[in-house]
Formats: structure tokens, sequence, C-alpha cells
């Protein structure tokens, strides 16, 4: 009787904390049967804002949390899934009404500005549930539609302000203009609405999104593209900034290192807001060729319009020619890896950074098959000492970047090796390690020291908690509960 009363009064504060009694324990023969993994799972107590904090609400995630949870037994991986997956609708997707149509502004996390890489990574796994919920799919209508308007208001721009309010950067030498939060040139910056459009018109088949200000849209990115070649000399874009940071800024009066027009595409700066030392960065020169192949299905199935989507066709073929004849190089230990980035005058930068598209990305994104020998021979060189942003401790290990610097390795880095890795062993690795530096608090990092997970920056950034939910997700959906229940 004692016994049973202590397993009451556990049950009973069980309850207080919001667990519902036939969750915890049921009654077999009049003795009491408790859930182990419900007790368990009581100790780690959510993370999420209280729900009328929360930004968005979708009735579609909600459920596939609550589905995920019941076939994950490791407590903490099932609670930090139901931190991270919903971050980026709880806490950065502010969804109105524009001219009768959805806009969507989604912040990066603690930084209140709308970067056109962030905001559609971060919503890009909620596209797969669109169709079991309609306020969802309206919701990514309007990320689509303003990641457009942006790209409309300046193709050469990576964040944009929520209005024409001005912001920290408008003192930035170049053409600013009070609707932009920073005007650094980044290809991937254009590539990720493309990406985004063409996934959520492939699952919810809804084409609407492709209307005028689309096209104007897809007009500016060739635009912007062909200037980048700086075929016709070097375009008109220029930046500087007065910094104590060497990577702010451009050298050359703005225009940075000079290249050999050879029929790849300037990217100024990197995914990381970085600025390149070769400019004519690898993985993002993939990603516009994969990106500009979606425009131009796009173009011709929904708007029939045959010679702008040849323009994308040629451009793609254009880039990825060159990208086979100047961004591989032959490693003495690794053989033939691509190169993070090139010049075109035979110069090469052997590295990658954490940040998306990277190298160890490109599958990823679906810009290289997985089994494409260079890749391989890419993805062991860029997980080694070899690379000079490659770090490991007592903590972890990973790739990082110079936007943070050294020792300090980015959870996205583990994620994209699980993300691409055939290896389950490989996979359960990457996964333990990321659950063991979260610092305790169920949420990702932008990065970590190697040594002390403790030290890491940014407690808010959307991305990389929507990632992780992303790739859990992924795991469980191809059928590797029991791997990850193994942990």
């Amino acid at each position: 009787m004692k016994k049973r009363s202590i397993t009451l009064y556990a049950v009973a504060l069980l309850c207080m904390q919001g667990y519902a009694k036939t969750e915890i324990f049921t009654l077999r023969n009049d003795n009491i049967h408790v859930d182990n993994h419900a007790l368990m799972s009581a100790s780690y107590k959510s993370n999420r804002p209280s729900m009328k904090k929360r930004l968005f609400i979708s009735n579609a995630v909600e459920a596939e949390i609550v589905r995920v949870k019941k076939l994950l037994t490791n407590s903490k991986l099932a609670w930090m899934f139901e931190n991270c997956f919903p971050n980026t609708l709880d806490t950065t997707v502010h969804f109105r009404m524009l001219n009768g149509k959805p806009d969507t502004f989604v912040y990066t996390g603690d930084i209140h500005a709308m970067w056109l890489r962030d905001s559609g990574a971060q919503v890009w796994p909620y596209v797969q549930l669109a169709n079991e919920d309609p306020k969802l799919k309206e919701m990514l209508e309007g990320v689509i539609r303003r990641q457009f308007i942006c790209i409309n208001i300046d193709p050469y721009a990576n964040a944009y302000n929520d209005g024409a309010t001005g912001g920290e950067w408008m003192t930035d030498l170049t053409d600013m203009k009070p609707e932009l939060h920073e005007r650094k040139w980044e290809i991937d910056s254009l590539c990720y609405p493309l990406r985004l459009a063409y996934h959520y018109w492939k699952v919810t088949g809804d084409s609407s999104i492709f209307d005028g200000e689309w096209i104007k849209a897809i007009t500016a990115i060739l635009k912007t593209f062909k200037e980048q070649q700086r075929k016709d000399g070097v375009g008109p874009y220029r930046f500087q900034r007065k910094t104590e940071r060497a990577l702010d800024t451009l050298n050359n009066d703005g225009l940075g290192a000079p290249i050999n027009p050879v029929g790849l595409i300037v990217s100024a700066f990197r995914p990381s807001d970085d600025a390149t030392t070769y400019q004519f960065l690898v993985p993002s020169n993939f990603f516009a060729v994969s990106s500009l192949r979606k425009a131009a299905e796009i173009l011709t199935k929904v708007n029939e319009e045959t010679v702008l989507a040849k323009e994308c066709t040629d451009l793609a073929i254009e880039v990825e020619t060159a990208l086979k004849k100047y961004a591989t190089y032959n490693h003495p230990k690794f053989g033939t890896i691509y190169a993070f980035e090139v010049d075109g005058f035979g110069n090469h930068m052997l590295m990658d950074d954490a940040n998306v598209p990277s190298l160890l990305a490109l599958p990823y994104l679906g810009d290289v098959d997985i089994n494409d020998p260079i890749y391989q021979n890419t993805r062991r060189f860029v997980w080694s000492d070899s690379n000079p942003y490659f770090f490991k401790g007592k903590a972890g290990e990973g790739i990082g970047g110079p936007h943070i610097g050294y020792d300090m390795v980015w959870p996205m880095s583990i994620m994209m090796k699980a993300f691409t890795s055939q290896d389950d062993e490989e996979i359960k690795v990457c996964v333990k390690m990321l659950m063991d530096t979260d610092a305790g608090i169920g949420f990702m990092h932008e990065s970590f020291h190697k040594d002390n997970a403790a030290k890491f920056t940014r407690e808010w950034f959307a991305w990389q908690n929507t990632l992780f939910g992303e790739l859990i997700l992924k795991l469980v959906n191809e059928g590797k509960v029991d791997l990850l229940n193994s942990l």
C-alpha cells in the first residue's frame, strides 16, 4: 500500500506538469503500471513559448510533433525535436495580407531582419505538410511572395527590413535603400527563393505564385547572374564598410579580388556573410545551376515563357561547363576534389565553411549526386584536418568558418554530415553529438567550442533549430526510428 501511495503521488506530480494520467500509468489487476518513458519525459519541460506567445500555429506541425514524439523513446531527443522543429513558426513568422494576398516576413531569430537564404531554409521542412493545413500553405505562399518582392527591391541584397525603416548598415558604401538591412551580394540569396518556390509548387500544385512579380524577379535574377559573370566589365556592384573586420568589406575599391571571366558567377560574399577570397564560390555556383534549371521548368510549364526559360537553361549549362573545367583540384591525399573558391586564373581555395551552400552540403541541396566520386573525395577532405576550418575537441567535431573563428564548430555542419551520410553508424554519431552539445537547453546554436559546448554563440538562431527538426523528421520518415531509439 505504501509503494502504491508513493507511485500515485509521483503520478499526481506529473499530472500537475500537464501529463495526462493515461500517458503515465495504467491499472493492471489492481496494480499500477508506470510508463517509465513518460516519467523520464516529464523531466524535460518544453522550452517553446507559451501558446499565446507563439507567432504562428500550424495544426499539421503540432500533429507531426505529437506523432514523432510518440515514436522516440529517447526522452531528450524527443524534447529537442519538440523545441526545435516548430521554432521558426513559434518565434520568427510574421504573417499578414498585402493587397489581398498572403505576405509573410520571417526573422532570422535574434536579428529582426529577413535573409532570403535563412527564410527559405527556415520554412523549407514545413512544405511537406502544406497539403494537410490550409493555414500553413497560405503562410508558405506568403514567404515566397515576400521573397519575390524583396528581390525586386534589390537583387544584390541579402537581408531586408520589414518596410523602409533603415538600419545599422545604411552607411555602407554601396547602393543602400531604406528597405535593405544589408547589401552583401551572395549568389545563394537568389537561389533559395527559387528552391522554395519550386518545391512548394511541386508539393501543392499551386502555381498562383508565379505571377507578374515572379516574372520580374526571375528576370532580375538572370540579369544579376549575368552581370556577375563579369564578361562585359566589373558590373554595377560595389561594397565597402568602415569596419575593423576584414571579411565585412571588399578590397579593390569595393570590387573584391580580380577574376578571369570564364563563365562562372562572382559571389562577393559567402553564405556566412563573410567576403570571399577568390570570388567564384564553387558551392554557390553549383546551387545556381540547379536553381536555374528549376526556374526554366516553371517558366516553361506554368508561364509558357520559352525565351526566358531558354536563357535560364543556357546559363545553367554555361556555369556547369565552367565548374567542370575550373572548380576541381588534384589533391595529393584525397584525389580530385572540389575547391571551395577559384578565380579562373588557376588559383584554388581549399577549405569548407559550415554555412549552406557548402561543399559538404552539395547533395543535400540536390546540386550533385551523393555518389559522385569527386564529391565523396571532397567529403572526406572537408571532414579532416586537411580542411583548415575543421575542428575536433572534447565536446565534438565539425566544420566552422572565419565568421566565428578558431575552434568553434557549427552544428549545421554536423547536420549536413548526417543529411549526406549513407552510413547508419555515422548518422548515429552525428545525432548523438548534436544532442550532447545543446548546452542543456534543448536548442541548437550557431556554434559551440570544440572543448566546451557551454561556450556557444547565438541562443536564438531559428535556421539551425528548424534544420535539426528537419533532420530528425527525415530519419523518422526513412524508417530509422530504431537507430534513433538506440541512442
